[in-house]
């Protein structure tokens, strides 16, 4: 894993250190998940990431500036996401118990055809003791700074913690 970081570490920091034209960065973010991310992908940097080669990128997808990506557990973007301005997705988790803390507990995040998701929010997987994934339904909306788990299809959650207030 560590030779995959410092990839990343490379890959993040060329295409953070200067303009980088929608091709340039579309072939940057195709290296750094080592597969090809279709043409209608577009990512306004900076971008960061522990790992790279596990995220999958869908069609027409937006990535907006400050975003931060610990992907080791694995990350789905479906086809039409929206990521807005610096949100988190974090796959690892470490153990509750103090003694086992160094324990790294991977889960890997989903985020379905048309999810929307608001500036600074946080997306997770299920707590430590459930170790399920993240899952964004389709055409899901999540408002800023909301902290996330597990959202069903069309449906609004906002506020620190996400809680519920539409349903189309």
């Amino acid at each position: 894993m560590r030779g995959t970081t410092q990839e990343a570490l490379r890959t993040t920091a060329e295409l953070n250190a200067s303009y980088h034209t929608p091709g340039e960065i579309y072939d940057l973010i195709s290296k750094l998940t080592g597969k090809p991310v279709d043409e209608s992908f577009r990512m306004f940097p900076p971008f960061y990431t522990d790992c790279g080669k596990t995220i999958t990128i869908g069609k027409d997808v937006f990535i907006n500036s400050g975003c931060h990506f610990q992907d080791q557990g694995g990350i789905r973007i479906g086809d039409g996401a929206l990521i807005g301005h610096c949100v988190v997705l974090a796959t690892l988790n470490h153990a509750f118990v103090p003694d086992k803390r160094q324990d790294i507990h991977p889960a890997s995040i989903v985020i379905g055809k048309n999810v929307w998701i608001g500036s600074n929010a946080t997306v997770i997987p299920e707590p430590i003791y459930l170790l399920l994934a993240a899952i964004l339904l389709f055409s899901c909306l999540t408002a800023c700074g909301s902290s996330i788990f597990r959202i069903p299809s069309e449906i609004l959650f906002c506020t620190v913690p996400a809680t519920y207030r539409y349903s189309s």
